[in-house]
């Protein structure tokens, strides 16, 4: 491009708040967010309807808060990028409703994101020199996808979950364990201090030649566990439960990864999503990685949460490519990440 781009971007998909400013998609001016982990904990999981009313409260002031960090008003902006789905619906609506706004105000151009891709994307603003082809594997609460980055707006989808996404897996295991919502970090750093090998969980779809993934059997294999330790009156070592479980996840995880990886000759691997901030499956990733000579890449720990850095990202890649939306963009709620 001959001059450069900022971005306004707003990410509202589930339950953090988020607005942003970015320079040519790979640097950040500003990155706010405002998480709403504290009011949905006591629920053990996000309502939909608080997660919303907090949005509609926040939204204007994060968007404030983002241009004064980065120094730039509102006639800077040159588009505006806004994820469209996949989330909750009334959360979604938030989010696009003021991104409509602004972009017809200004008269700037609309791009919907599609918030899977934004994640893949966090990538490119923690590592300035990365450049597709590249493998990546998505895990979050809601996702896990296992793409082949072909472009910068091109993924192919390989593999996906058949039932719960890792992320809901972990979350779903914690809740069994009485441990608090967010389950996933909580899971992590217990394994640290537990013994992996002590319970032999299954590896769910380990064997298969699909790069398809599955972990409903490995939630219900700990819930029976748990179960059937209760009813022999024995003592339950939570620390040996959270990191016999992450194990055999992030076994699963890994494995498949490094296959297709190797499938595709691909030099580099880059992790996407809430559960890459995992450090048991960073650490075993880069093991096996360094083996098969392929480089790993992950975001920092605030790019893998829900932020719009990231959807500001992917909104200038689409841009650069042509792609954009008119003011009658709507919310996709259930919006897959090969869907046009």
């Amino acid at each position: 491009m001959e001059k450069d781009i900022i971005t306004l971007a707003i990410e509202t998909s589930c339950d953090e708040t988020s607005c942003a400013v970015l320079k040519n998609g790979r640097e950040v001016l500003s990155n706010i967010i405002s998480s709403q982990i504290e009011i949905h904990r006591k629920f053990g999981g996000v309502v939909p309807e608080v997660a919303s009313r907090k949005h509609i409260e926040n939204i204007n002031i994060i968007i404030e808060k983002a241009l004064k960090e980065a120094n730039v008003d509102f006639k800077d902006i040159d588009i505006v990028g806004v994820t469209r789905g996949p989330g909750l619906v009334g959360a979604l609506l938030v989010g696009i409703s003021s991104a409509k706004a602004i972009a017809y105000a200004l008269d700037k151009p609309l791009i919907g994101v599609n918030h899977i891709k934004g994640h893949i994307c966090a990538n490119y603003i923690e590592h300035k020199t990365l450049e597709p082809p590249f493998t990546c594997l998505v895990v979050s609460g809601g996702h896990t996808y296992l793409v082949q980055a072909n472009s910068y707006t091109d993924y192919e989808l390989i593999g996906r979950t058949r039932d719960d996404a890792a992320g809901e897996a972990f979350d779903k295991v914690a809740r069994s364990l009485g441990l608090p919502y967010p389950g996933g970090p909580v899971i992590d750093k217990l394994s640290k201090v537990g013994n992996p090998k002590a319970i032999d969980f299954p590896r769910p779809c380990l064997e298969e030649n699909s790069y398809d993934f599955s972990f409903s059997g490995l939630k219900t294999a700990v819930l029976n566990y748990l179960n059937q330790m209760k009813q022999k009156g024995e003592e339950i070592v939570v620390e040996d439960v959270a990191a016999s479980f992450q194990q055999a996840v992030i076994e699963v995880l890994v494995e498949k990864t490094i296959r297709l990886a190797k499938e595709r000759n691909s030099k580099t691997i880059a992790l996407a999503g809430g559960v890459a901030a995992n450090k048991g499956l960073r650490n075993l990733l880069e093991i096996r990685g360094s083996k098969e000579g392929i480089e790993i890449k992950y975001p920092s720990t605030t790019l893998c949460t829900d932020n719009a850095a990231m959807i500001g990202s992917c909104a200038y890649f689409n841009y650069i490519s042509g792609q954009s939306s008119d003011l009658g963009l709507t919310v996709e709620p259930n919006l897959e990440l090969d869907q046009k």
